[in-house]
């Protein structure tokens, strides 16, 4: 029986096409599996920004932190607890502004954490620390972005999976709904591209 994380972060809620994939996915998993999913709704409740209690609660002794460097270790803890205990990672991501929504980002910076999520080898090199895990990605933008003259553009998608793949979260498979702002017509061959690519995937799936 599979444990299953959903991370959503549009801002758009119920018209969020990346949010409604990721659920899809997230859903239909657990539905053959039977195991639980906990949500983490990035837009519906924000986290904080990093500040300097949490980069320096995290190194301070746990006696000598403060209260504030307490609340941000704390909520840091949290969050890759949510992780470390999920099999499944599904993750909804609308482009903005060429990225992933600021949302997104906070949630990859509390549990980006040096000795927990990864580590480096006796030689240097970086070693994530989330291992043995399955991360569905479904990423959003209205213009296409995995080829053709904008792909250079994709700071979205690209740099997610490095930051996914630099924790550990390396079995990535990757959904994209582009395209959908090119009229009626495009808009719906889009989706249902996307579509066939969810029915595929979880056709796969084990």
């Amino acid at each position: 029986m599979a444990s299953f994380l959903l991370v959503t972060s549009s801002p758009r809620g119920l018209q969020s096409l990346s949010t409604r994939y990721a659920r899809n996915i997230a859903e239909s998993l657990q539905a053959r599996s039977g195991g639980a999913i906990v949500e983490r709704d990035l837009a519906a409740a924000p986290l904080p920004h990093i500040t300097s209690a949490y980069i320096d609660g995290r190194i301070a002794q746990p006696e000598a932190r403060t209260f504030e460097q307490i609340e941000a270790v704390d909520l840091a803890e949290s969050l890759v607890q949510e992780v470390q205990s999920a099999d499944v990672i599904v993750i909804g991501s609308g482009m903005i502004n060429f990225g992933p929504p600021t949302q997104l980002k906070a949630w990859l910076d509390h549990i980006t954490w040096p000795g927990v999520t990864f580590g480096y080898s006796a030689a240097g090199k970086p070693q994530g620390l989330l291992t043995g895990k399955k991360v569905y990605l479904v990423t959003a933008a209205g213009g296409v972005f995995s080829q053709g003259d904008w792909a250079a553009s994709d700071f979205q998608t690209a740099y997610l999976r490095h930051l996914l793949g630099f924790i550990g979260l390396t079995d990535i498979e990757i959904v994209r709904v582009e395209g959908t702002v090119f009229g009626p017509e495009a808009a719906k061959a889009a989706i249902a591209a996307t579509e066939a690519q969810v029915r595929a995937i979880l056709e796969q799936a084990p």
